[in-house]
């Protein structure tokens, strides 16, 4: 491996070129020495917070890499099959293979929908990543203004999917497994009913849907609603590379690491964003996250290439915004461990901050690559239970 001292650069792909991906690769370039290679399925970068404006024709959802990637960095489109530990290569689809002294594990996350629930693989759309969101978009233009549309997921996506459509002036129902936004205040989630329920949305809760078929959805208590088109936002899941590679994984998938997000199996593999498990407590999947844990994940690379010790985690919320259609939105408070506030603002006030949040995200990316290494994060301390000194290999119970 080659040191600062020597003239061989030190090699680092960074597999994923997402929100967490792409500052991980724009902040290695703090230092002149480090061939960065980004693998990325796609062209382009996705604005994954932007999806559901994409799919109802509100928004687009796709940037160039060139303005967001800062110079020397390749950026290589292909997928990644998997990492070979012991040749040090992060093997591709199309073949070819890719030597690393270092892997920024950065894969993100996918859309989930259940095999458990009949038809639903087979009838629903999920909006988790850009080919499945470009799959609704057209489907939603086939059909009329008229047709049931069914959201199934209380959560943000599902709300934010809702919202954007019954503003168009579709007709959707809601299904909230067990609430609707179980992640906001009890007044914020007030708020939110509020409005879905002015703006015509039905929301269902607590309701399961036990099977989704071409024109309806079947509830767990036998009840059956038309639905022209049934939506999925019912949670993520990640891809199956580090598993398929042989590491250590959380029971959904996600790298196991330590508090340095460095891999327990191997101190050459960091991970960053959706696809991480620090002390197999992942944060919560998000944009808001994955960017710091991209960061954190180049900081780390950055101290082994230096020889000193990386830090720990020292990521804290503040918070959630939600989009309600173009005109509304609501700005939830929160503390650093992600639990939600009795503070809140909404109508166009959380509008215009949602959507500068969204274009914030974007922007972050061009100013490291203009001045890597000038973003910070809100520190919120070492994590509960999880000293930032946690040794790796050790996973909490």
């Amino acid at each position: 491996m080659s040191t600062p001292g020597h003239h061989t650069p030190t090699k680092v792909v960074v597999i994923g070129g997402g929100y967490a991906g792409t500052l991980a690769a724009n902040r290695l370039r703090m230092r002149a020495d480090v061939d960065i290679a980004v693998v990325n399925p796609r062209p382009k970068f996705v604005e994954r917070i932007r999806l559901h404006q994409f799919v109802a024709g509100t928004g687009e959802a796709t940037v160039d890499y060139g303005t967001l990637l800062g110079e020397d960095i390749q950026l290589v489109v292909d997928s990644a099959t998997r990492i070979d530990t012991a040749a040090r290569t992060v093997r591709l689809a199309s073949g070819r293979a890719l030597d690393y002294d270092y892997v920024i594990y950065a894969v993100g996350s996918t859309g989930a929908i259940p095999s458990s629930v009949p038809g639903a693989a087979e009838f629903a759309f999920d909006i988790a990543e850009f080919e499945s969101a470009q799959r609704l978009r057209v489907r939603l233009g086939e059909l009329p203004l008229d047709a049931p549309v069914t959201v199934v997921g209380g959560g943000l996506t599902g709300i934010e999917m809702a919202a954007e459509l019954t503003e168009q002036g579709r007709r959707v129902t809601l299904v909230c497994g067990r609430t609707l936004a179980p992640s906001l205040s009890a007044p914020g989630r007030r708020y939110v009913a509020k409005w879905l329920s002015r703006h015509g949305v039905a929301v269902l809760e607590p309701a399961m849907v036990s099977e989704v078929r071409p024109d309806a959805v079947v509830f767990a208590d036998g009840a059956v609603r038309a639905s022209a088109l049934t939506i999925w936002a019912g949670g993520f899941g990640v891809p199956e590379l580090a598993a398929a590679s042989g590491l250590l994984t959380d029971a959904l998938g996600r790298l196991l690491t330590d508090e340095t997000l460095t891999s327990v199996d191997d101190d050459r593999i960091v991970a960053a964003g959706d696809a991480a498990a620090p002390s197999d407590q992942p944060l919560r999947m998000s944009c808001y996250a994955a960017g710091p844990l991209g960061l954190q994940a180049a900081n780390t690379v950055l101290s082994r290439i230096a020889g000193t010790d990386p830090a720990g985690i020292g990521l804290g919320f503040v918070g959630s915004c939600v989009s309600l259609g173009r005109r509304a939105g609501i700005r939830q408070f929160g503390r650093t461990d992600d639990t939600a506030m009795n503070v809140y603002f909404g109508g166009r006030l959380g509008a215009a901050y949602k959507e500068m949040t969204c274009s914030f995200a974007v922007s972050k990316i061009r100013r490291e690559a203009r001045r890597p290494g000038s973003l910070v994060w809100v520190k919120g301390g070492p994590r509960p239970e999880q000293p930032a000194s946690a040794p790796r290999g050790v996973t909490a119970p």
